[in-house]
């Protein structure tokens, strides 16, 4: 099968944060690749990369990249598919990633999860698709009604915890 969505890291120490993204997409069913890309030391293949995406049916493109992170808004300027950037924990905390991959110029828009929010970015990308996927619409809506029951489940064995002032 041909993948839909690719998952680009900056580098292979990231796949610890963007395999979060690949276990979504496997659980989904849904058809991905991955690879490592660095927009500083692959500069031309990243441009290839992005120029030739549309063409073989990538619909929508994860980007993880740390410290400058410049990835996510270099792919982004060489397509046309939406992108969505994963700002990794590296120096101060993220905060340097997350600022590059959000401050794009007008007209190179990168849609930004939380640092290290690779799950949520799996998410956006399948929420995306599942526009024109009915089955995947239902599959999300499964996924969600899971994550309701894990807190109703939660209250109910919140509710056994006795402590001496508690009143619920």
């Amino acid at each position: 099968m041909q993948p839909i969505v690719s998952i680009i890291m900056g580098s292979t120490s990231d796949l610890p944060v963007m395999e979060k993204a690949a276990k979504f997409f496997d659980e989904m069913g849904i058809y991905f690749e991955m690879n490592a890309l660095s927009a500083h030391r692959t500069p031309a293949e990243v441009e290839a990369f992005a120029h030739e995406a549309k063409g073989r049916g990538i619909k929508v493109i994860i980007a993880g990249a740390g410290m400058a992170a410049a990835l996510p808004g270099v792919i982004a300027a060489s397509t046309t598919v939406p992108v969505i950037g994963v700002p990794i924990k590296g120096m101060l905390d993220g905060l340097d990633a997350l600022l590059s991959i959000v401050q794009m110029p007008p007209g190179i828009p990168v849609a930004t999860v939380g640092v290290n929010g690779a799950l949520n970015a799996a998410i956006l990308a399948a929420e995306m698709l599942a526009l024109a996927d009915p089955q995947l619409a239902a599959a999300l809506n499964e996924y969600k009604v899971g994550l309701k029951n894990k807190i109703v489940n939660a209250n109910a064995e919140l509710a056994k915890v006795k402590y001496k002032f508690k009143t619920n």
